[in-house]
């Protein structure tokens, strides 16, 4: 049984795929790395908790005696990095943490896999062929679109946040390792996810529990920016593909085909949220949708061309936004339903 670490695997897209993975899996032993930062909770792993096939540790990528010791006691044959700091309002107050968690941290993780897994470059230790290390990125290190066109793999980085530069070096990092190690890398940049298990401080989230608290849903700017929406479980299955059929130091594209602006999401969240939880004398949550001053340096449209993930590796979507957002609304207001009581007036 081989034993992968994953980064992160208690955040949003981590603990979606740890338990997609062991579903799915069974010669595979997960080693789960994650810090429980505010983004990261072990309410999210509820169906791994006691899997025979599964084991946690608190604990910090940029630490490399932890990393070292993982890779020694469990052998660790590949590493599925999720671990980020992610929330771009976060970046722009507080940058230092993401250059240290998100360059720095990736730095760490290639490193100790480098020593541990090659004789010297482009040699592999007996046995350590087809050790993997995958990177998980975003579409938001290609910076901003105009009106038309998409971000494909061969599209020029142009981060625009502190939290996309620290993304874009991880990523030049990750490619560095490949190139002058021949370490067996790939990386994937994804569009936004959405989907069970996200932190509330996210949009969608957001607008589902500002809705049902009664509160002032705020949206940036003229709430016209424009995102390509990818259901967490076909990004996991993507990921699953690249990790075990993706060509060595090749970057694939995942995106969701699913444009929408801010304003469409926040509406049609409220939409079925009309039908799902009534409030009292039919009043509409669209009531409590409030436009809030833009954030800095905010980008326009990222969309995705995800043409090469699906032609090289056979990746398809099942959901798309309609279907998608449906479940994710049934999944939140069931949480948040709980925890308030109601969301009725």
């Amino acid at each position: 049984m081989k034993s992968i670490l994953i980064t992160g695997g208690a955040g949003f897209i981590g603990a979606n795929f740890v338990c997609y993975f062991l579903k799915k899996y069974h010669d595979y032993m997960i080693v789960n790395l994650d810090n429980l930062t505010y983004a990261g909770s072990l309410e999210n792993l509820s169906e791994a908790k006691n899997h025979p096939q599964y084991k946690f540790i608190k604990g910090n990528i940029c630490n490399r005696e932890i990393v070292e010791f993982l890779f020694k006691e469990y052998d660790i044959r590949g590493v599925i990095h999720f671990a980020a700091e992610s929330h771009v309002d976060n970046s722009i107050a507080g940058p230092e943490v993401f250059v240290k968690t998100n360059i720095n941290g990736t730095f760490t993780l290639l490193d100790v896999a480098r020593q541990y897994w090659l004789e010297k470059p482009f040699i592999h230790k007996n046995s350590y062929e087809s050790c993997r290390f995958h990177h998980i990125s975003t579409d938001e290190v290609y910076g901003t679109l105009g009106k038309t066109g998409l971000f494909t793999e061969d599209t020029p980085y142009a981060p625009n946040s502190p939290y996309s530069a620290s993304k874009a070096a991880s990523d030049m990092v990750v490619r560095s390792y490949h190139h002058t190690y021949g370490l067996n890398t790939v990386i994937t940049n994804c569009s936004n996810n959405y989907g069970p298990k996200q932190h509330d401080e996210k949009l969608i989230p957001t607008i589902i529990r500002k809705a049902l608290a009664n509160e002032p849903i705020p949206i940036y700017g003229d709430g016209k920016n424009v995102r390509d929406w990818l259901y967490v479980l076909d990004h996991c299955n993507g990921i699953d593909l690249a990790y075990h059929n993706g060509r060595v130091g090749e970057t694939y594209n995942i995106g969701g085909r699913n444009e929408r602006t801010n304003v469409y999401i926040v509406n049609k969240i409220c939409e079925i949220l009309d039908k799902l939880i009534p409030r009292q004398g039919d009043k509409s949550y669209k009531e409590f949708i409030s436009f809030v001053e833009d954030r800095p340096g905010h980008d326009k449209r990222y969309a995705i061309d995800a043409t090469k993930i699906e032609t090289e590796l056979g990746w398809k979507q099942e959901e798309d936004f309609e279907s998608g957002i449906v479940k994710t609304i049934q999944w939140y207001a069931h949480k948040y339903v709980r925890k308030m009581g109601t969301g009725s007036d």
